[in-house]
């Protein structure tokens, strides 16, 4: 099969069975989606999970030639015709990488068994479009923040509504980590070519098990653009969590897993029914 892009993005996988694709959102890498799904399935035998870094992200190149969310889509095309060929998969997406996933669910409708969006960027793709809430920091914690280093802290506080020694530990072990490593000029590049040249809503309907989950206080995409999705998913649950950002996972991670959970038992109640 030919490949639409010369990269080869960086991959590390867990388990065995039905294949589960997670993509991480915008500059973090791979351990972002690790850290908020291996909890859940380590529950859950008969999934393979695929965690790649995104081209420019994590430890994947972003040549050149890697110049918009279209090519960046591409990279992940090659990739399930690499790592998964025509086999049925779940899909999971957060943040900017919802949006890619939406754009592959389009691109593959048979063959994505259903879709779990975390954070998406929703109908209004460019920040200065989207309706969004000023950053509340419902329960802080000044003595944490106060012991941080400044550049860890800055990262921090500009996204979490709950500060606490636990959040802090898994913003710093499963987005940081992934944000030291982001190539600054590749994000830019692509950055200016941010929008998918095909809308992903504008084929037809995706009528698989879909979960769209929002966090009422995220003020880096919110949660108003992402209900105007509904309308293309007619089989998504919807929920807006309270005293949730962005890092909604990190923040309430008891609801994530539930909810993460019940979706999976419908994807898999669907599979069984179509067998």
């Amino acid at each position: 099969m030919t490949r639409r892009t010369p990269v080869t993005l960086h991959v590390v996988e867990e388990g065995s069975g039905v294949p589960v694709l997670a993509l991480h959102g915008w500059t973090p890498d791979h351990r972002l989606m690790r850290g908020c799904l291996e909890p859940v399935f380590a529950r859950r035998p008969g999934y393979r999970r695929i965690y790649p870094d995104l081209p420019g992200m994590g430890r994947s190149p972003a040549p050149e030639s890697i110049a918009s969310s279209d090519d960046v889509l591409d990279a992940v095309q090659d990739l399930v015709d690499e790592a998964i060929g025509d086999a049925p998969f779940l899909l999971v997406g957060e943040s900017y990488g919802g949006y890619l996933a939406r754009g592959l669910a389009r691109a593959r409708p048979e063959q994505v068994l259903g879709l779990a969006l975390i954070c998406p960027i929703g109908t209004a793709v460019e920040h200065a479009e989207r309706n969004r809430p000023e950053l509340q920091v419902l329960r802080p914690d000044p003595a944490l923040v106060a012991s941080l280093d400044p550049r860890l802290a800055a990262e921090y506080t500009e996204i979490a509504v709950v500060q606490s020694p636990e959040t802090l530990r898994r913003f710093r072990d499963e987005i940081m980590v992934g944000l030291d490593l982001a190539d600054g000029a590749a994000l830019a590049r692509i950055r200016r070519r941010w929008r998918l040249g095909t809308d992903p809503e504008s084929g037809p309907a995706y009528e698989r098990p879909t979960l769209i989950l929002t966090g009422r206080q995220d003020s880096s995409v919110g949660y108003v653009d992402q209900f105007a999705l509904l309308p293309h998913y007619p089989r998504a649950s919807f929920a807006v969590l309270d005293v949730a950002g962005h890092n909604l996972q990190i923040e309430q991670p008891a609801l994530f897993d539930a909810l993460l959970g019940e979706w999976l038992d419908r994807v898999a109640a669907e599979s069984r029914d179509a067998g």
